[in-house]
């Protein structure tokens, strides 16, 4: 439907380049409300006949140079608004309130006192768990607004009955602010006083349609990696097209789980695919030279740079797809080529044509130059393109598909290369003043149960929304404690004040096995992708997800890296199992509540069991999205 089509209530979201803008937009039509997505710079006279706006999250600061421009008419047009994170921040900066650096900063999942008189927190508790994620905060309160929310002595939201304007620091369009629905159905039917319920066209069929009116009697080349997204592709295309329309390849990069491409090609099979080819590609993706956009970039199996593999990664996947393809006499000047991407997907890439404003967190193999430009020349076929993982899981039921790929826990396309951490030498450790106070920090705050280091090694996170490449926290209890005996709760607190208080980390794990009785002794030989290492960790992954995942849990994994408190070994490895349904946000799995310690001892056993000879070390991811991303890189 046009921006402009829509001839009843509905609700204008401000794109400031926020990761969680398509979030917004999901949850407020999910409440039954229409609304369009505009940037942020847009014409206030744009936005006459709109009910209501919606300031999103954004990477940027309001007080620094060169800050993304707004039409301050927006203000004037007496509409209801309710402004978020870096919404809130612009708001309060234009109504002459002060936003300052590093005032307090927030990661992570934080309770907030709400001033239950606001209408935005009509029907709550005093109390809200909400999702923080903000390096700037609000410093002097804007004039004739009020206080309806703080943190201890920060403004977490401010509130005009006058003006109709609320503005929240948090994220109430995530599942991690708890009653964040709430919140948004007290603006949409309180506030903004809302009437009418706005009911989702047919995704299947209108799905259907954009098929067969871009394809028409053409080709389309579809690449299915086995996970629900490119399994819904895929259905589709076969609902939409005739059998001999439709080319599926599924493409092993030597990257893949164990068993995985077995499994794949004998579920997709019965998708009523006739014509799938299965590509052996590993030598081509580990040992190939590659151009990129005028750059040259070294094999994957010498590369450590996290952009650099997933770019590499996605370029492979191109170049093998287009040999297939030409093998089939097609090519994409005439054929189209078909993908599972998702919104968050093209959000986290930074990709234009979704956020002008957003940053880039990582680059999906989905949305690399070479896939953009094809994208721009119309022979991309993406019927996932605006939807999120749960609603991808929701059109595979509708669909028919066998639950074991509707539910089917996510697998990057990347594979077991985001999760082989490589490195030439170990990351440089933070200062030493620093690495005491984190030291007397989780002395303190653990009441002298644990010990913590700073890994020689750095990790992808999410912050502010931002990318961030910094330190692993290590945690490890200083009287031995077994797993099972472990306080949970406590560490999973420690957890996230670290990345809160000490900039240089976002990411923390918790020891629950080592070789060496001396942990100081930490070391770090390098690691790169290549047969050795990634058999090591299939081994491994396998063992964590045959032990741990469970329907409660989104995602369950390993990840192999180059950390040893033992001279005669090479790695360590962690254990990440997290809870989300939108991927956005995520929080880690507490184990003795979304699975059992049982299950844990169980994972650490078969892995010492099958790689103990290469494991010194394995750890518990205790960080949640954000201030870590899902994936180590």
């Amino acid at each position: 439907m046009a921006l402009s089509e829509h001839t009843g209530e509905k609700v204008a979201i401000l794109d400031c380049g926020g990761q969680y803008t398509k979030v917004i937009d999901r949850k407020v039509r999910e409440l039954g409300v229409y609304t369009d997505i505009l940037p942020m710079g847009a014409d206030s006279e744009k936005l006459r006949g709109y009910n209501a706006i919606i300031l999103s999250g954004g990477p940027s600061s309001v007080w620094e140079n060169g800050a993304p421009s707004y039409d301050e008419g927006i203000f004037e047009l007496g509409l209801p608004m309710l402004g978020i994170c870096y919404g809130m921040q612009l708001i309060c900066n234009h109504f002459g309130g002060e936003v300052i650096p590093s005032y307090k900063t927030e990661y992570g999942q934080i309770n907030v006192n709400v001033d239950t008189s606001c209408p935005l927190f009509k029907g709550l508790s005093p109390v809200q768990p909400v999702l923080m994620s903000h390096g700037d905060a609000v410093k002097t309160n804007p004039r004739s607004f009020v206080v309806a929310a703080k943190t201890d002595d920060v403004t977490a939201a401010v509130w005009s009955e006058e003006k109709k304007i609320a503005a929240v620091q948090f994220h109430p369009e995530v599942e991690l602010t708890e009653n964040g629905l709430k919140m948004l159905e007290n603006f949409l039917r309180g506030i903004c006083g809302l009437k009418e319920v706005y009911a989702l066209e047919d995704r299947i069929e209108t799905s259907v349609r954009m098929i067969r009116e871009r394809v028409g009697d053409g080709k389309v080349v579809v690449l299915v990696s086995g996970g629900v997204d490119s399994a819904v592709t895929a259905a589709l295309l076969v609902k939409a097209l005739r059998p001999e329309q439709v080319f599926a390849i599924h493409i092993d990069h030597g990257l893949m789980r164990k068993n995985e491409s077995d499994l794949i090609c004998e579920n997709l099979a019965k998708l009523g695919l006739t014509q799938m080819q299965r590509i052996n590609a590993e030598d081509a993706f580990f040992n190939t030279p590659l151009e990129i956009d005028g750059e040259k970039y070294a094999p994957l199996c010498e590369t450590v740079e996290p952009e650099k593999k997933r770019a590499i990664i996605g370029h492979m996947f191109f170049v093998v797809t287009e040999e297939a393809a030409k093998a089939l006499d097609l090519d994409f000047d005439t054929a189209f080529l078909a993908q599972g991407t998702l919104r968050p997907d093209l959000i986290e890439s930074g990709n234009p044509d979704v956020s002008g404003y957003a940053h880039k967190i990582k680059t999906h193999h989905n949305d690399v130059g070479v896939i953009r430009t094809l994208r721009d020349a119309g022979h991309v076929i993406e019927t996932n393109w605006d939807w999120h993982k749960d609603e991808v899981r929701k059109v595979a039921r509708m669909l028919g598909l066998d639950e074991e790929i509707a539910s089917r826990q996510p697998f990057p396309g990347p594979g077991l290369g985001v999760r082989l951490i490589c490195c030439d030498k170990a990351a440089p450790l933070p200062e030493e003043n620093k690495l005491k106070e984190l030291s007397a920090f989780v002395e303190k705050a653990g009441g002298g149960r644990y010990s913590v280091h700073v890994g020689p090694i750095q990790s992808v996170g999410v912050q502010g929304d931002n990318r961030s490449y910094k330190s692993l926290a290590t945690l490890y209890p200083t009287d031995g404690t077994e797993p099972k005996d472990a306080d949970w709760n406590e560490i999973f607190e420690i957890a996230k004040e670290i990345p809160n208080k000490f900039s240089f980390i976002n990411r923390v794990a918790y020891c629950v096995y080592s070789d060496s009785a001396e942990i100081g002794g930490i070391s770090c030989a390098g690691m790169h992708i290549c047969r050795e290492t990634a058999d090591i960790l299939r081994e491994v992954d396998a063992a964590v997800t045959s032990s741990i995942m469970n329907q409660r849990i989104a995602q369950c994994f390993a990840v192999l890296f180059p950390m040893s408190a033992n001279k005669n070994k090479k790695y360590s490895c962690a254990i990440r199992a997290v809870c989300t349904s939108d991927f956005m946000t995520a929080r880690s799995a507490t184990p003795g509540k979304e699975f059992s310690v049982a299950a844990l001892d169980t994972a650490v056993r078969s892995i010492v069991s099958a790689e103990g000879s290469n494991i010194s070390m394995i750890f518990y991811d205790v960080t949640g999205k954000p201030p870590a991303t899902v994936e180590w890189e």
